[in-house]
This record gives C-alpha cells, sequence and structure tokens, in this order.
C-alpha cells in the first residue's frame, strides 16, 4: 500500500484532515472552558467589568458552532477538494461582461475571507471594459462543498455606467463550478489523446502580460473538452494548472453519464437570460440581493459584492440536504 504515492499521499491528506479536526475541538474546548471561568469570577466578585470580554467570548462560540454546523451539511465525494470556478459573460453585451468583471472580484474577495489559495487560471478581457470569461482555483478544505452553491445564472439590475442616457440595464453571468480531482485512479489522461497549443498571453494587463508564447491550450481530442491557462509566466506552469482544469472536467463528463449523480456535480445547465438566474442582485431602483432557490436576502448590496455570501451558501446547503 505505501509503494503506491496515491495512496500514500491520500492517507496523509487524510490523517492531516482529522488532526486538523482534533485541533478545532481542543481550541473550542479551551475556549469553553475561558469563557465560563470569566463568567464565574465576574458573579462571584459582582464585576461588570469582564462583561464585554464575556459577550466576546459567547459570540466567538456561536460563530465556531455556525461553521461547524454548517460543514456537516458537506457530504458529498468531492466536497472537500479545491474548486475550480468559471465565469461567463451572457445577455447584455459589454454590461455583462462588466457584471462578470464584478463578480470576478466578489469570488475572489469571498476566497481571501476565507483563506484559500486564489489562482487565476484563465483571463479573457472584453472588448471594451470587463471580462468575457475567467477561470479562477480555490485551494482549501471545503472550498468546493462551499462553492457549489454557486452555480448557475446570476442576474444584475442597475443604471447601466455605460448608458449616456441614464437608463436602467439587466445583465447575465454564468458560474460554473467543477471540482479538482488529483487522484490518478479517478480519471486517466492518454497524452496520445492531447492537442497542445502555445499563444501569447493577453491577460489582465500591466505584469500579468507575457512577451513569449507561455500560454497553453490542451484540446482533449477524444472528448473535444478544450482547456487553457495564461497566468503563469512559464509554458511549464500553465500546462501544469491546464492539465489540473482538464482533469477536473473529464471527471465532470465521467459523472455526467451516471444519471443518478448528474445534479450533484454539474446540475441543469440552462440559458444565460432571462427566467434562469438563481440570484438576483437589484442595486436601481432598490437595493437587494436575492436567492431565488431560497428566497434568502439582504438589502446590503455592498457587502455581498465584498465577497460576504455565506448567508447564501447556508441556506442553499440547508436546503439542498433537506431535500436529500
Amino acid at each position: 500500500m505505501w509503494d503506491n504515492p496515491v495512496n500514500a499521499q491520500k492517507i496523509m491528506q487524510e490523517l492531516a484532515y482529522h488532526q486538523s479536526k482534533i485541533k478545532i475541538y481542543e481550541e473550542i474546548e479551551q475556549e469553553i472552558e475561558e469563557t465560563s471561568t470569566l463568567w464565574q469570577l465576574a458573579t462571584e466578585e459582582d464585576d461588570v467589568s469582564l462583561e464585554p470580554e464575556i459577550e466576546q467570548g459567547v459570540k466567538s462560540l456561536l460563530r465556531r458552532f455556525e461553521a461547524l454546523e454548517l460543514e456537516i451539511l458537506l457530504s458529498g465525494p468531492y466536497d472537500r477538494n479545491n474548486a475550480i470556478l468559471t465565469l461567463h459573460a451572457g445577455a447584455g453585451g459589454t454590461e455583462a461582461q462588466d457584471w462578470v468583471q464584478m463578480l470576478y472580484r466578489l469570488y475572489i474577495r469571498w476566497g481571501e475571507r476565507h483563506g484559500y489559495k486564489v489562482e487565476t487560471l484563465d483571463f479573457l478581457p472584453g472588448e471594451e471594459a470587463g471580462i468575457k470569461s475567467a477561470t479562477l482555483s480555490f485551494g482549501g478544505e471545503n472550498a468546493y462543498g462551499y462553492a457549489k452553491s454557486e452555480k448557475g445564472v446570476h442576474r444584475l439590475v442597475r443604471i447601466s455606467p455605460f448608458d449616456a442616457s441614464g437608463r436602467r440595464h439587466t445583465s447575465f453571468a454564468s458560474v460554473d463550478v467543477i471540482p479538482e480531482v488529483t487522484e490518478d485512479n479517478e480519471i486517466t489522461i492518454d497524452v496520445e489523446d492531447l492537442r497542445i497549443d502555445t499563444y501569447r498571453s493577453g491577460g489582465a494587463g500591466g505584469q500579468h502580460v507575457n512577451k513569449t508564447d507561455s500560454a497553453i491550450r490542451i484540446t482533449h481530442l477524444r472528448s473535444g473538452t478544450v482547456v487553457q491557462c495564461q497566468s503563469e509566466r512559464s509554458q511549464t506552469q500553465n500546462k501544469a494548472a491546464a492539465m489540473r482544469v482538464l482533469q477536473a472536467k473529464l471527471l465532470e463528463l465521467k459523472r455526467k453519464e451516471q444519471e443518478a449523480e448528474i445534479s450533484e456535480i454539474r446540475g441543469e445547465q440552462q440559458e444565460i437570460a432571462w427566467g434562469s438566474q438563481i440570484r438576483s442582485y437589484v442595486f436601481h431602483p432598490y437595493s437587494l440581493v436575492k436567492d431565488h432557490r431560497t428566497n434568502v436576502e439582504t438589502g446590503n448590496v455592498s457587502a455581498v459584492m465584498d465577497g460576504e455570501i455565506d448567508g447564501f451558501i447556508a441556506a442553499f446547503l440547508q436546503k439542498t440536504k433537506t431535500v436529500q
């Protein structure tokens, strides 16, 4: 068993996972003890000056308990994996491309809030403004389990900054999320099935633009799947990142063939336009973000656009767990 490096790696990852859970338990146990001791001391001494510290301790414990309750809802076979999230502009032209750029920032902020390693694997800017498409990876425990709730069409309603008449516009963008897989026994890729092309990177500008043909496009000939990466400085690094995405996409296709698990990995494909949105972001004539799957809503649009989407994620996971 230990002669197989894949098995050895999986065992070490599993061990690290359970060790981290033990550490969390010990930390919570210590916090409970410290807060309880403070409360007893304040009661015995009638010391009201300790109330703020006790309140802070209780709030901290509540946040940790809520996080653990949410994690319990993650039971899918790939929920603990890294996530690969792809954004595409839908109906709305330049408006939609600007909307993709706003969502791109939103998800980067969300990933950073959770301590995930966030990487831009691919980036296609719009002709006039915004982003046509972008692919992000989120590295960290349960990244896919949480991010999968964002899969679907996202709708924006606002006064257009690109309309001289100041009219209200509606824009759409799609979010696709798949788990990153590293187990060799899950997907086997034959190099003879690959066509690898290089091209010059044309990323977001500045330091991200390479002057050599370092960007990589890989076509899996048997399935017709195409992936590309241009975020790294060398062909080798871009190829490695593109292969990660290809492996994830091929897993997705494999799972798609199994009808009983389609909804778990891919979900229903919908047109990126009216009537198919999972969430609406209204900037005008009022401020509201509403998830149409759970009816959870908030008027704090700026907080949502700054990556505070955990309330939507929690409600989605709770609903899907209940349905199951």
